[in-house]
């Protein structure tokens, strides 16, 4: 797949002056047809030029490489004159939320000095394969409960066929299961596209507040049925990269659990801080709380800590794989804190943005 990149604008012929490198047009285009993400180092060991997608690793600060295993590649490929490669693995944000798997090969490109590092992402590959092992299995068990349960209610209404208040029981009970697979089978979907989408490579910058303000949004029905209050209050300086849509469901699928999980009439709260670079967001309830034995596996795919009040609640054991997965594909992470009785409280946490960095999402340093 090819990656979209966006040119710098003050390009000229090669020249050495004061300490800079400007870059030859014909070898920009060269680095451009190449299905890879790269960076060009000078003599002196300087960021001179880069694609888009290098943003994504954080591996460039002040015009300067900021890893030691790709400055001793460069190193050992200036004093080798051959060219050097290697498998990494870097974290997707500076807390550790997922890793990325990159084939890296480096080059020199002659007598000037230049150096080009050229990085292969190979980390959804792998990513994808390992997932799709064991979900295809998963879904068929899940798939087979509203599924069976439909075809014993439907038998039941053909066997009631003169006694109309049991026909009216029983259809109703088939009307909740085929709500039950509806959303089974849509969060199968949302969960499939979050698997098969990188949402860095081809991220935006946006606003949290405002899709957090969304997310409630997207709850006020459910809220207000059971009369309660979701308090927030927006921080506007808090931005993100990624993708929108996805920030906004995960958000959502934390605040919904918090209500179906709470008594009527209590008090959700939603804050959002900023906290060492990165956008905090945290939902607290006042519910049944989680058990500690099960606060380990709660982010499982299809794990129900109570699987008796997940089908009152229409729960599905999706919600919060897919908000793990968000939390993950965007660099972050995303824990629980939790007493029985007492209620629960969900932080998911993204990096924000450097604003700065991504307006110059690929181009010549300077």
């Amino acid at each position: 797949m090819r990656w979209n990149r966006k040119r710098a604008t003050n390009q000229a012929p090669y020249s050495e002056t004061a300490g800079a490198s400007q870059v030859p047009i014909e070898l920009l285009d060269a680095m451009d047809s190449i299905d890879a993400e790269y960076i060009l180092i000078d003599g002196s060991e300087r960021v001179i030029q880069f694609s888009s997608g290098i943003s994504t690793f954080s591996i460039i600060r002040e015009n300067s490489l900021f890893n030691e295993q790709l400055l001793r590649l460069v190193r050992a490929t200036r004093r080798s004159g051959q060219p050097q490669e290697t498998t990494m693995e870097l974290p997707r944000g500076p807390i550790g939320g997922g890793m990325h798997t990159l084939y890296v090969k480096v080059t020199s490109l002659g007598s000037a000095g230049l150096v080009a590092i050229l990085i292969f992402d190979d980390s959804e590959m792998r990513r994808l394969d390992s997932i799709r092992r064991d979900f295809v299995a998963n879904i068929s068990h899940e798939l087979k409960t509203p599924i069976g349960a439909l075809s014993i209610l439907s038998e039941a209404v053909l066997g009631a066929s003169d006694d109309p208040d049991a026909i009216t029981r029983f259809a109703g009970r088939m009307q909740v299961e085929a709500k039950r697979l509806s959303d089974l089978v849509q969060e199968i979907i949302d969960l499939s596209r979050l698997q098969d989408d990188d949402p860095l490579k081809n991220g935006k910058v946006f606003n949290m507040s405002e899709a957090i303000k969304e997310s409630i949004e997207q709850t006020r029905m459910s809220s207000e049925a059971k009369k309660i209050s979701i308090t927030f209050s927006p921080m506007d300086q808090a931005q993100v990269l990624g993708d929108r849509e996805q920030v906004v469901m995960a958000v959502h699928n934390l605040v919904e659990n918090a209500v179906n999980y709470s008594p009527d009439s209590t008090r959700v709260a939603v804050t959002l801080k900023e906290v060492n670079g990165l956008a905090e967001v945290a939902v607290s309830d006042q519910g049944i709380g989680i058990p500690e034995k099960d606060l380990e596996r709660i982010f499982e795919r299809f794990y129900r800590v109570d699987a008796a009040r997940s089908r009152e609640t229409g729960g599905t054991g999706l919600g919060l794989s897919i908000v793990k997965h968000v939390a993950t594909n965007h660099g972050g992470d995303v824990s629980v804190w939790s007493v029985e009785g007492a209620g629960s409280t969900f932080t998911i946490r993204f990096p924000q943005a450097n604003t700065q960095e991504h307006q110059q999402v690929g181009g010549t340093v300077t």
